[in-house]
């Protein structure tokens, strides 16, 4: 990874530690004249990412004992989530009945 984003509860010793591994960590902070829910660009990104790998039920929780086997998953459900775009078609969810 190259450049790290981080929640603002995030500390300096964060981002001095990344610098020592070479990333470039960037506190997203909340503009303080927002009022309510306010969603933060880049972070939004990645919240949809993580609620679109909960649609598929081996993703809702973190039980695969290897990592490949956990990554491996994620990249199934991604590829269903493109091949859905591409065909403008839905696939049933285990929210389904």
């Amino acid at each position: 990874m190259k450049k790290v984003l981080v929640d603002q509860g995030f500390k300096r010793a964060v981002v001095d530690h990344g610098a020592a591994l070479g990333m470039d960590v960037e506190i997203v902070e909340r503009n303080p004249a927002d009022v309510g829910f306010v969603p933060q660009p880049k972070r939004w990104v990645v919240e949809q990412t993580f609620g679109t790998l909960v649609m598929h039920r081996r993703l809702v929780r973190d039980y695969e004992h290897r990592p490949a086997t956990s990554e491996s998953r994620g990249y199934w459900a991604m590829s269903d989530v493109i091949a859905r775009r591409l065909t403008d078609t839905t696939t049933p969810t285990w929210r389904d009945a």
